[in-house]
């Protein structure tokens, strides 16, 4: 089973979020979700807001909403450089209502002054870490 490892960092601005041998690893291209197992061609990707898979060296399964970044695959080490990576079991629910609402009043609001586009994207966040939030229930 050793043979079919290989390193994993994702890294935030705020703090390593994970870094481990693993024996895969699933993230939201923005072009397409992708998969990484060992020995994968040399990649080089931005991906999207979204949800990251790992399965580390024991098996166990680890997900993380994300909200965009980078992920370079070089030598069997994969390193993510993510804006943010939120475990699912650590994802605020409330507070992600809470931005889910304001996102949505926002765009309801169709005030000149709005930035739309940014409304959307916040909206988009937020409803992602509720669906990663809630496939840990």
């Amino acid at each position: 089973m050793a043979e079919k490892k290989f390193n994993l960092e994702i890294v935030t601005p705020k703090k390593v979020a994970f870094s481990a041998e693993v024996t895969s690893f699933s993230a939201p291209g923005v072009v397409g979700g992708f998969q990484v197992l060992r020995s994968h061609a040399p990649l080089l990707s931005n991906i999207a807001i979204g949800e990251v898979k790992v399965t580390d060296a024991n098996g166990v399964e680890h997900r993380y909403a994300t909200s965009g970044g980078f992920v370079e695959v070089h030598e069997n080490k994969v390193v993510m450089l993510a804006e943010t990576a939120e475990r699912a079991d650590e994802i605020d629910t409330t507070r992600a209502h809470a931005a889910r609402e304001r996102a949505r009043n926002r765009i309801d609001s169709k005030k000149v002054e709005t930035d739309i586009e940014r409304a959307r994207l916040a909206l988009y966040r937020a409803l992602n870490r509720l669906k990663v939030a809630g496939r840990n229930q």
